[in-house]
């Protein structure tokens, strides 16, 4: 006897998010007798007639196998046979790949151009805030697609909570940059061993020189040797008969920070001349020439006050390049941070994007019938 029941059958399965979007769901129909036996009842089973399946533009139907099963309980000696067919639907990933991946994936991209962007701009940390925002409201949006469930950490979740991760080190790393470039000269001191590491190994990993650096030392290479390091010529008269006399101050030093006034012969009464400097041991001496004694002690406070000045001005400008040098060690190692975080980051962000994404058993199948067809 042949039956044939016409009706719409509806069923519950269970949904696996595991590899959502590029997840394949399986769904079993079992028909067969609650009353009557296998020696009352014979199923045979017919292949599903698919010929008038309508296509979603969710998912695609890609087989229903059918297998014929015969169960024995311990009540009865007849087997009670079913059929059970397996609805196998691919999720077509296309909707999501455009609205949620591709964006997703640039947006992780974007994190990288904030150790592009230079220390100065002052906008480093709000890219990386704007960036770790944007795959928030995705997270978002990510969260009211799926189902509710703690079963399974869906394949999307996964990956938009890694590249959130990565962001948010991101602007931690730029934090660190940030203060390693606006680092204060009067503070702390670079210690050795990050000189040495990031000044030294990493700079020579990265193939980056210090700005000026081919410069100073060519110009080092091309340096005449000189016996003094500064030299300064004083031209003083007097008066006219003192210059057409020959009195002419000349002073001679290597360094103003070492020279002091000797302390023979410093009065003007002593009838000797006042104004005589000596530096250090082997250095030049700075000498008055000799003359009225009158005269020599009237050149010798202006020269004081001139020595002083010009010492000062030594000072200040040794200080000044001094400092300047310490900032530029700094922002040569942000520069370095940067760098090495660029590259981190970057092998990072796509070995985690290939990956996660990759990891999905139907991804290549997906990618191809879904995008290129």
């Amino acid at each position: 006897m042949f039956i044939t029941i016409t009706g719409i059958f509806k069923s519950t399965c269970y949904i696996d998010v595991r590899w959502f979007p590029f997840d394949v769901q399986r769904c079993d129909l079992k028909f067969g007798s609650w009353t009557y036996g296998g020696w009352s009842l014979d199923l045979k089973m017919l292949e599903a007639d698919i010929t008038g399946y309508i296509a979603n533009g969710e998912w695609d139907l890609v087989e229903v196998p059918g297998r014929k099963n015969e169960r024995f309980y311990a009540c009865c000696e007849e087997p009670y046979p079913d059929v059970t067919f397996t609805l196998v639907m691919r999720r077509r990933t296309l909707y999501y790949g455009l609205n949620l991946l591709i964006p997703c994936v640039l947006i992780s991209t974007l994190a990288l151009l904030v150790f592009l962007l230079p220390a100065d701009s002052g906008e480093k940390i709000s890219l990386g805030i704007t960036v770790l925002l944007s795959l928030t409201v995705f997270m978002l949006l990510v969260a009211e697609i799926m189902p509710a469930t703690s079963d399974s950490v869906p394949l999307i979740a996964q990956y938009f909570a890694t590249t959130m991760v990565i962001v948010g080190l991101s602007v931690i790393a730029t934090v660190l940059v940030l203060q390693y470039h606006h680092h204060d000269p009067d503070g702390s001191k670079m210690p050795k061993w990050t000189r040495v590491i990031l000044l030294n190994w990493c700079a020579w990993f990265l193939r980056m020189k210090r700005p000026g650096e081919e410069r100073v030392r060519s110009a080092c290479h091309n340096k005449a040797p000189r016996n003094s390091l500064t030299s300064v010529e004083l031209n003083a008269s007097t008066s006219a008969s003192h210059s057409t006399n020959g009195n002419v101050l000349y002073v001679g030093m290597r360094g103003l920070e070492s020279i002091h006034y000797s302390t023979a012969a410093t009065s003007c009464d002593s009838g000797v001349l006042c104004g005589r400097l000596v530096g250090r041991a082997g250095e030049d001496e700075l000498l008055l020439p000799e003359g009225h004694s009158s005269s020599a002690c009237r050149v010798e406070p202006e020269l004081a006050k001139i020595l002083d000045e010009v010492h000062f001005i030594a000072k200040r400008f040794r200080d000044q390049d001094e400092d300047e040098l310490v900032c530029n060690e700094w922002k040569f190692a942000a520069s370095v941070i940067d760098r090495l975080c660029l590259m981190a980051f970057s092998l990072f962000t796509i070995l985690c994007t290939i990956g996660i994404l990759m990891s999905a058993p139907n991804f290549v199948e997906a990618i191809s019938k879904d995008f290129f067809t």
